[in-house]
């Protein structure tokens, strides 16, 4: 079968090579892979930046969407022809996280999914929605967990509150999709107006481009009558984590996933003075993964937002693309 492999660090350096197709043992089950898709940590993963000492070679990409094409003499919950996205972590299916499950992601621990074929333990797969394509369902198991993790799981979102996105990638377009279909009052920031009406098309109730105004904390002040949001989607971590203090309402909710704007300074005090509930969020698991899937089945005109497709063969550009940062929703490799 064909494989791509981390050999050594950078884009450039993605070795597209032919391995032996694996075979399931009792408990596994095989999956043809027909898409993959592309997460931030993927890039740095490729570029050695998530984690210099990572033992290669890897097959990267912890997203991807396939049917099952061979089970093992053990398996009950597949049959072939299940259409199937593996979990992001294998270990996690269910109750809180520990060191343990978090050393079972896909593309990180053990190989990915930019491949043909993977053998995936029969619990660590969930079945698709029957409304999504495969390159839809491939978009879903890091950003969509994540997206539905940090506001139903951790914060518990309710019709009447108010959330605040940060940027346009996978995570913040699935959260602005899932507080939409909720009820809730969105508020989305991005340095480009064009991602913005994207947004507002989507459902975005504000826009704030960033770039028009710095002070974007007080923009998020102003649209609530100073009282600020109920809950926050973190991206940018610490260089965005004070104007994130600033916006969120006594006694709300932040998120934090991401690291895109770097390093910085924040005010802990603030997190003590407003009551602020912060919460880490590292993807999810199984069960989150098919409590999501359930309320995407009952919104079926629900679809991840997929902006563009390369084909296998040129997934270096793919990566490339992603490094430009010019994607609005998620990138998506077919797989053939």
């Amino acid at each position: 079968m064909k494989a791509y492999e981390i050999q050594q660090f950078g884009i450039e350096n993605l070795a597209l090579i032919e391995r032996d197709e694996p075979k399931p043992q009792a408990t596994e089950v095989l999956v043809k892979f027909h898409a993959a898709s592309l997460n931030y940590r993927d890039l740095m993963t490729v570029k050695g930046t998530y984690n210099p000492k990572l033992k290669l070679p890897l097959v990267p990409l912890s997203d991807g969407a396939g049917e099952v094409v061979a089970v093992g003499e053990q398996v009950s919950k597949w049959t072939v022809g299940d259409r199937v996205c593996p979990i992001f972590m294998q270990g996690w299916t269910d109750g809180a996280i520990d060191f343990q499950k978090a050393r079972t992601t896909l593309g990180g621990d053990f190989d990915g999914c930019l491949r043909e074929f993977g053998t995936f333990n029969e619990n660590g797969l969930v079945k698709i929605p029957d409304n999504l394509s495969f390159e839809e369902a491939a978009t879903l198991p890091c950003a969509a967990v994540t997206a539905y993790h940090a506001l139903f799981t951790s914060g518990c979102l309710k019709a009447d509150d108010t959330v605040l996105l940060q940027g346009t990638g996978g995570v913040s377009v699935f959260a602005l999709q899932f507080a939409s279909v909720h009820g809730c009052r969105t508020i989305i920031t991005s340095s480009d107006n064009e991602k913005l009406n994207r947004a507002k098309d989507l459902g975005a109730d504000e826009l704030i481009n960033y770039r028009e105004r710095e002070d974007w904390d007080k923009a998020v002040l102003e649209l609530t009558e100073k009282q600020g949001v109920e809950q926050i989607c973190e991206v940018g971590g610490a260089g965005t984590m004070q104007k994130s203090l600033n916006s969120v309402k006594m006694g709300g909710h932040i998120a934090v996933i991401g690291v895109l704007a770097g390093k910085g300074d924040f005010d802990l005090r603030s997190i003590l003075m407003k009551s602020v509930k912060m919460q880490g969020i590292f993807v999810g698991s199984r069960q989150m993964f098919e409590r999501m899937n359930q309320m995407i089945c009952q919104h079926t005109h629900f679809k991840p937002v997929v902006d563009k497709v390369f084909e296998f063969e040129a997934a270096r550009e793919a990566f490339k693309y992603m490094e430009s940062a010019a994607h609005f929703g998620k990138i998506v490799i077919k797989i053939n």
